[in-house]
Protein backbone atom coordinates (compact mmCIF):
# COMPACT_ATOMS: atom_id res chain seq x y z
CA UNK A 1 0.00 0.00 0.00
CA UNK A 2 1.91 3.32 -1.07
CA UNK A 3 0.64 5.85 1.20
CA UNK A 4 0.20 9.81 0.67
CA UNK A 5 1.97 12.15 3.68
CA UNK A 6 -0.12 13.71 6.17
CA UNK A 7 -0.57 17.07 5.29
CA UNK A 8 0.69 18.37 9.33
CA UNK A 9 3.67 16.44 10.03
CA UNK A 10 4.44 15.16 6.35
CA UNK A 11 4.57 11.44 7.92
CA UNK A 12 3.53 8.26 5.73
CA UNK A 13 3.63 5.60 8.27
CA UNK A 14 1.23 3.43 9.41
CA UNK A 15 0.72 1.13 12.35
CA UNK A 16 -1.73 -2.04 11.45
CA UNK A 17 -3.62 -3.56 13.87
CA UNK A 18 -2.27 -5.38 17.05
CA UNK A 19 1.60 -4.26 16.08
CA UNK A 20 3.69 -1.24 17.71
CA UNK A 21 4.80 1.05 14.69
CA UNK A 22 6.66 4.43 14.38
CA UNK A 23 4.22 7.28 15.61
CA UNK A 24 2.21 8.11 12.87
CA UNK A 25 1.56 11.82 14.10
CA UNK A 26 4.24 13.84 14.96
CA UNK A 27 6.62 12.56 11.73
CA UNK A 28 7.87 9.60 13.97
CA UNK A 29 9.55 11.74 17.02
CA UNK A 30 6.23 10.84 19.22
CA UNK A 31 6.08 7.07 20.84
CA UNK A 32 5.24 4.13 19.24
CA UNK A 33 1.74 3.24 18.41
CA UNK A 34 -0.54 -0.15 18.07
CA UNK A 35 -2.86 0.14 15.47
CA UNK A 36 -6.86 0.09 17.05
CA UNK A 37 -8.13 -3.54 17.69
CA UNK A 38 -12.43 -1.68 17.60
CA UNK A 39 -12.73 -2.90 21.55
CA UNK A 40 -14.88 -0.07 22.54
CA UNK A 41 -12.73 0.77 25.57
CA UNK A 42 -12.06 4.03 24.65
CA UNK A 43 -13.70 5.92 27.11
CA UNK A 44 -12.06 3.87 30.50
CA UNK A 45 -9.00 3.79 28.35
CA UNK A 46 -7.04 2.13 25.27
CA UNK A 47 -5.50 -1.16 26.39
CA UNK A 48 -3.54 -1.29 23.52
CA UNK A 49 -1.68 2.57 23.55
CA UNK A 50 -4.01 3.06 20.05
CA UNK A 51 -5.48 6.04 21.41
CA UNK A 52 -3.88 9.86 20.71
CA UNK A 53 -4.23 10.89 24.43
CA UNK A 54 -1.95 13.06 25.77
CA UNK A 55 0.75 10.91 26.94
CA UNK A 56 1.62 10.21 23.62
CA UNK A 57 1.21 13.95 22.17
CA UNK A 58 1.41 17.24 24.59
CA UNK A 59 2.66 15.67 27.31
CA UNK A 60 5.37 12.98 25.44
CA UNK A 61 6.71 16.13 23.17
CA UNK A 62 6.79 18.38 26.08
CA UNK A 63 8.92 15.99 27.79
CA UNK A 64 11.24 15.97 25.55
CA UNK A 65 11.59 19.26 24.99
CA UNK A 66 12.67 19.62 28.91
CA UNK A 67 9.60 20.09 30.56
CA UNK A 68 9.30 18.26 34.32
CA UNK A 69 5.84 16.67 34.81
CA UNK A 70 5.12 16.13 38.67
CA UNK A 71 2.84 13.59 39.04
CA UNK A 72 0.34 13.01 42.09
CA UNK A 73 -0.26 16.78 43.04
CA UNK A 74 -2.72 18.68 44.07
CA UNK A 75 -2.64 22.43 43.79
CA UNK A 76 -4.58 24.10 47.30
CA UNK A 77 -3.42 27.67 46.92
CA UNK A 78 -1.84 30.41 44.41
CA UNK A 79 -0.25 33.20 46.40
CA UNK A 80 0.89 36.76 44.09
CA UNK A 81 4.37 37.08 44.65
CA UNK A 82 5.46 40.67 45.65
CA UNK A 83 8.81 40.41 43.15
CA UNK A 84 5.95 38.71 40.31
CA UNK A 85 4.90 35.66 39.54
CA UNK A 86 3.00 33.49 41.89
CA UNK A 87 3.67 30.18 44.88
CA UNK A 88 1.75 27.64 44.87
CA UNK A 89 0.89 25.16 47.03
CA UNK A 90 0.26 21.78 47.27
CA UNK A 91 -0.40 18.59 48.57
CA UNK A 92 -1.29 14.64 47.66
CA UNK A 93 -4.72 14.06 45.29
CA UNK A 94 -6.11 11.33 47.87
CA UNK A 95 -3.40 11.28 50.94
CA UNK A 96 -4.21 14.97 51.42
CA UNK A 97 -2.06 15.33 54.37
CA UNK A 98 0.48 14.18 52.56
CA UNK A 99 2.18 18.08 51.58
CA UNK A 100 5.05 18.75 48.75
CA UNK A 101 6.65 21.90 48.56
CA UNK A 102 5.57 25.07 47.04
CA UNK A 103 7.04 25.82 43.84
CA UNK A 104 6.95 29.41 42.03
CA UNK A 105 6.71 30.68 39.14
CA UNK A 106 6.85 33.56 36.67
CA UNK A 107 3.82 31.99 34.48
CA UNK A 108 0.96 29.70 35.82
CA UNK A 109 -1.77 27.82 33.68
CA UNK A 110 -4.85 27.00 35.03
CA UNK A 111 -5.75 23.67 33.73
CA UNK A 112 -7.79 21.40 35.99
CA UNK A 113 -11.13 20.98 33.76
CA UNK A 114 -13.92 22.98 34.94
CA UNK A 115 -14.96 21.95 38.01
CA UNK A 116 -11.03 21.71 39.57
CA UNK A 117 -10.27 24.95 38.14
CA UNK A 118 -13.59 26.57 39.35
CA UNK A 119 -13.00 24.90 43.18
CA UNK A 120 -9.36 26.17 42.67
CA UNK A 121 -10.54 30.03 41.89
CA UNK A 122 -13.43 29.97 44.62
CA UNK A 123 -11.21 28.90 47.19
CA UNK A 124 -8.37 31.63 46.47
CA UNK A 125 -11.03 34.20 45.91
CA UNK A 126 -13.54 33.87 48.87
CA UNK A 127 -11.61 31.36 51.48
CA UNK A 128 -7.94 31.73 51.25
CA UNK A 129 -7.78 35.29 50.24
CA UNK A 130 -4.71 34.75 48.04
CA UNK A 131 -6.84 35.97 44.57
CA UNK A 132 -9.10 38.82 45.99
CA UNK A 133 -9.38 40.42 42.61
CA UNK A 134 -10.92 37.53 40.51
CA UNK A 135 -13.65 39.09 38.56
CA UNK A 136 -17.28 38.12 40.68
CA UNK A 137 -18.39 36.63 37.28
CA UNK A 138 -16.69 33.44 38.53
CA UNK A 139 -18.89 30.54 38.00
CA UNK A 140 -21.80 32.85 36.74
CA UNK A 141 -21.56 31.77 32.89
CA UNK A 142 -21.39 27.66 32.72
CA UNK A 143 -22.63 25.83 29.70
CA UNK A 144 -23.99 22.51 29.66
CA UNK A 145 -23.64 22.20 25.65
CA UNK A 146 -27.70 22.27 26.37
CA UNK A 147 -27.37 18.12 26.51
CA UNK A 148 -29.30 15.49 26.78
CA UNK A 149 -28.09 12.37 27.60
CA UNK A 150 -30.61 8.96 26.20
CA UNK A 151 -30.17 5.60 25.76
CA UNK A 152 -31.56 2.49 24.39
CA UNK A 153 -31.25 -1.02 25.75
CA UNK A 154 -31.91 -4.01 22.93
CA UNK A 155 -33.85 -6.90 24.14
CA UNK A 156 -31.63 -9.24 22.88
CA UNK A 157 -29.35 -10.77 25.69
CA UNK A 158 -26.89 -12.07 23.43
CA UNK A 159 -26.37 -8.99 21.33
CA UNK A 160 -22.91 -7.14 21.43
CA UNK A 161 -22.62 -3.87 20.29
CA UNK A 162 -19.12 -3.28 21.90
CA UNK A 163 -16.87 -3.77 18.52
CA UNK A 164 -15.80 -0.43 17.45
CA UNK A 165 -15.07 2.78 18.44
CA UNK A 166 -16.53 4.42 21.22
CA UNK A 167 -18.50 7.35 19.27
CA UNK A 168 -18.57 6.00 15.20
CA UNK A 169 -22.04 7.76 13.93
CA UNK A 170 -23.42 11.15 13.89
CA UNK A 171 -26.41 13.45 12.48
CA UNK A 172 -27.97 16.91 13.18
CA UNK A 173 -31.58 16.13 12.99
CA UNK A 174 -31.97 19.73 12.92
CA UNK A 175 -29.93 23.42 12.61
CA UNK A 176 -29.32 23.80 15.65
CA UNK A 177 -29.00 19.64 17.39
CA UNK A 178 -26.10 17.60 17.18
CA UNK A 179 -26.25 13.20 17.84
CA UNK A 180 -23.53 11.44 18.68
CA UNK A 181 -23.83 7.54 19.13
CA UNK A 182 -21.68 6.11 22.20
CA UNK A 183 -20.52 2.69 22.87
CA UNK A 184 -20.56 1.60 26.60
CA UNK A 185 -17.00 -0.11 27.87
CA UNK A 186 -17.46 -2.89 30.84
CA UNK A 187 -16.14 0.09 33.07
CA UNK A 188 -19.67 2.08 32.56
CA UNK A 189 -22.16 -0.18 34.02
CA UNK A 190 -22.62 1.71 36.53
CA UNK A 191 -24.65 4.26 34.88
CA UNK A 192 -27.28 1.50 34.20
CA UNK A 193 -28.77 2.63 38.10
CA UNK A 194 -28.97 6.33 36.81
CA UNK A 195 -31.52 5.50 33.93
CA UNK A 196 -35.34 4.89 34.05
CA UNK A 197 -37.88 5.15 31.63
CA UNK A 198 -38.67 7.23 28.79
CA UNK A 199 -40.74 9.73 29.27
CA UNK A 200 -41.40 13.62 27.57
CA UNK A 201 -42.99 16.41 29.02
CA UNK A 202 -42.15 19.55 28.98
CA UNK A 203 -43.68 20.26 31.70
CA UNK A 204 -40.96 19.60 34.98
CA UNK A 205 -43.40 18.36 37.61
CA UNK A 206 -45.66 16.35 35.10
CA UNK A 207 -43.09 14.97 33.85
CA UNK A 208 -41.85 13.61 37.36
CA UNK A 209 -45.06 12.50 38.41
CA UNK A 210 -45.38 10.64 34.97
CA UNK A 211 -42.11 8.99 35.30
CA UNK A 212 -42.41 7.68 39.18
CA UNK A 213 -46.33 6.92 37.72
CA UNK A 214 -44.87 4.62 34.49
CA UNK A 215 -42.18 3.13 37.09
CA UNK A 216 -45.22 2.38 39.72
CA UNK A 217 -47.33 0.84 36.79
CA UNK A 218 -44.25 -1.32 35.11
CA UNK A 219 -41.55 -1.73 37.62
CA UNK A 220 -40.64 -4.38 35.03
CA UNK A 221 -38.76 -1.53 32.67
CA UNK A 222 -36.62 -0.96 35.71
CA UNK A 223 -36.07 -4.18 36.74
CA UNK A 224 -35.16 -5.19 33.33
CA UNK A 225 -32.69 -2.79 33.30
CA UNK A 226 -31.34 -2.57 36.46
CA UNK A 227 -30.66 -6.66 36.28
CA UNK A 228 -29.79 -6.91 32.58
CA UNK A 229 -27.34 -9.83 31.40
CA UNK A 230 -24.64 -7.70 29.14
CA UNK A 231 -25.79 -4.43 30.08
CA UNK A 232 -23.12 -2.59 28.33
CA UNK A 233 -22.91 -4.34 25.34
CA UNK A 234 -26.55 -4.27 24.56
CA UNK A 235 -26.88 -0.76 25.31
CA UNK A 236 -26.86 2.32 23.02
CA UNK A 237 -26.49 6.22 24.53
CA UNK A 238 -27.07 9.16 22.23
CA UNK A 239 -24.90 12.28 23.36
CA UNK A 240 -27.56 15.10 22.44
CA UNK A 241 -26.21 18.20 22.16
CA UNK A 242 -26.92 21.69 21.07
CA UNK A 243 -25.30 25.40 20.41
CA UNK A 244 -28.67 27.56 22.05
CA UNK A 245 -27.86 29.81 24.46
CA UNK A 246 -28.49 28.63 27.62
CA UNK A 247 -26.42 28.45 30.82
CA UNK A 248 -26.15 27.15 34.82
CA UNK A 249 -24.55 28.90 37.51
CA UNK A 250 -22.16 27.98 40.46
CA UNK A 251 -21.69 29.38 43.63
CA UNK A 252 -19.15 28.24 46.36
CA UNK A 253 -19.55 27.07 49.86
CA UNK A 254 -21.82 23.94 51.97
CA UNK A 255 -25.04 22.26 50.91
CA UNK A 256 -25.40 21.73 54.51
CA UNK A 257 -24.53 22.70 57.90
CA UNK A 258 -20.92 20.84 58.55
CA UNK A 259 -20.24 19.81 55.00
CA UNK A 260 -17.65 20.50 52.78
CA UNK A 261 -17.54 23.23 51.16
CA UNK A 262 -17.53 22.84 47.54
CA UNK A 263 -19.62 23.94 44.01
CA UNK A 264 -23.03 24.30 43.84
CA UNK A 265 -25.54 24.43 40.99
CA UNK A 266 -28.50 27.26 40.06
CA UNK A 267 -30.70 27.71 37.65
CA UNK A 268 -30.48 31.14 34.94
CA UNK A 269 -33.91 32.81 34.96
CA UNK A 270 -34.81 32.73 31.45
CA UNK A 271 -31.46 30.86 30.65
CA UNK A 272 -31.42 27.78 32.17
CA UNK A 273 -30.51 24.90 30.46
CA UNK A 274 -32.94 22.29 29.31
CA UNK A 275 -33.61 19.38 31.49
CA UNK A 276 -35.94 17.49 28.58
CA UNK A 277 -35.00 17.91 25.23
CA UNK A 278 -37.77 16.42 23.07
CA UNK A 279 -35.96 15.87 19.98
CA UNK A 280 -33.67 13.56 22.10
CA UNK A 281 -36.72 11.75 23.03
CA UNK A 282 -38.07 11.55 19.90
CA UNK A 283 -34.87 9.83 18.53
CA UNK A 284 -34.49 7.47 21.45
CA UNK A 285 -37.72 6.13 20.86
CA UNK A 286 -37.47 5.81 17.20
CA UNK A 287 -34.36 3.87 17.44
CA UNK A 288 -35.58 1.68 19.96
CA UNK A 289 -38.42 0.68 17.94
CA UNK A 290 -35.97 0.24 14.88
CA UNK A 291 -33.99 -1.94 17.32
CA UNK A 292 -36.74 -3.59 19.14
CA UNK A 293 -35.20 -2.50 22.39
CA UNK A 294 -36.63 0.01 25.74
CA UNK A 295 -35.64 3.79 25.64
CA UNK A 296 -34.51 5.49 28.55
CA UNK A 297 -34.36 8.64 30.44
CA UNK A 298 -31.93 9.72 32.96
CA UNK A 299 -33.35 9.54 36.11
CA UNK A 300 -32.27 12.92 37.07
CA UNK A 301 -33.78 14.65 34.60
CA UNK A 302 -36.80 13.26 34.12
CA UNK A 303 -37.62 13.01 38.14
CA UNK A 304 -35.37 15.42 39.84
CA UNK A 305 -35.56 18.25 36.72
CA UNK A 306 -31.77 18.64 37.11
CA UNK A 307 -30.08 18.92 33.63
CA UNK A 308 -26.90 16.66 33.21
CA UNK A 309 -24.12 16.95 30.82
CA UNK A 310 -20.99 14.67 29.40
CA UNK A 311 -18.99 18.43 28.73
CA UNK A 312 -19.56 20.86 31.26
CA UNK A 313 -17.93 24.10 29.97
CA UNK A 314 -16.96 27.39 31.26
CA UNK A 315 -17.70 29.39 34.27
CA UNK A 316 -14.05 31.16 33.60
CA UNK A 317 -15.55 32.97 30.07
CA UNK A 318 -14.07 35.61 28.20
CA UNK A 319 -14.79 39.39 28.02
CA UNK A 320 -13.82 42.98 27.79
CA UNK A 321 -13.13 43.71 30.96
CA UNK A 322 -13.62 41.82 34.72
CA UNK A 323 -16.78 43.40 35.05
CA UNK A 324 -18.38 40.78 32.00
CA UNK A 325 -16.03 38.15 32.01
CA UNK A 326 -13.11 36.40 33.90
CA UNK A 327 -10.39 36.08 31.90
CA UNK A 328 -9.58 38.29 28.75
CA UNK A 329 -9.13 36.84 25.22
CA UNK A 330 -5.26 35.90 25.57
CA UNK A 331 -7.29 33.61 28.38
CA UNK A 332 -4.81 35.62 31.17
CA UNK A 333 -6.88 36.57 34.38
CA UNK A 334 -8.49 40.02 35.14
CA UNK A 335 -6.60 41.80 37.50
CA UNK A 336 -3.45 39.30 37.22
CA UNK A 337 -0.81 38.86 35.24
CA UNK A 338 0.99 35.77 34.33
CA UNK A 339 -2.20 33.69 35.42
CA UNK A 340 -4.48 32.12 32.38
CA UNK A 341 -6.98 29.39 32.60
CA UNK A 342 -6.78 27.30 29.38
CA UNK A 343 -8.95 24.48 29.35
CA UNK A 344 -13.01 23.53 29.27
CA UNK A 345 -13.66 26.46 31.46
CA UNK A 346 -12.50 29.16 29.20
CA UNK A 347 -15.06 27.78 26.53
CA UNK A 348 -17.51 30.69 26.60
CA UNK A 349 -20.42 29.27 24.36
CA UNK A 350 -22.76 26.00 24.01
CA UNK A 351 -20.78 24.98 20.90
CA UNK A 352 -23.25 21.51 20.24
CA UNK A 353 -20.32 18.92 20.05
CA UNK A 354 -17.84 17.01 21.59
CA UNK A 355 -15.57 20.17 22.82
CA UNK A 356 -12.28 18.27 22.87
CA UNK A 357 -10.76 19.50 19.68
CA UNK A 358 -12.09 23.27 20.41
CA UNK A 359 -10.25 23.14 24.08
CA UNK A 360 -7.39 22.01 21.98
CA UNK A 361 -7.45 24.81 19.61
CA UNK A 362 -7.67 27.54 21.89
CA UNK A 363 -5.29 26.26 24.05
CA UNK A 364 -2.84 26.41 20.97
CA UNK A 365 -3.84 30.14 20.34
CA UNK A 366 -3.27 30.81 23.71
CA UNK A 367 0.35 29.21 23.35
CA UNK A 368 0.92 31.55 20.48
CA UNK A 369 -0.11 34.47 22.13
CA UNK A 370 1.76 33.64 25.38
Amino acid sequence: MKLKPCPFCKSSNLVVKGTMGEDPFFGGIGPSRSGCSLCGRCLTGCPNGSKNSLDKNYLYLAQRLGTNILTSRKVTDIKPLKTGGYELKMCHPVKGRHRYLPIRAKKVIIAAGVLGTLKLMFHCRDIAGTLPNISSKLGQVVRTNSEAVVGILSSDQNLDLTHGTAISTHFYPDAQTHITQNRFPKGYTFMRWMVGPLVDDSRPMIRSLKTLGKILAHPSILLRNWFARNWHKRITVLTVMQHLDNQISFQYGRKFPLMRRGLKSRSVPGKSAPTNLPVANQTAAALARESRGEPLNILIESVGNISTTAHILGGCHMGSSPENGVIDTSHQVFGYPGLYVINGASVSANIGANPSLTIAALAERAMNLI
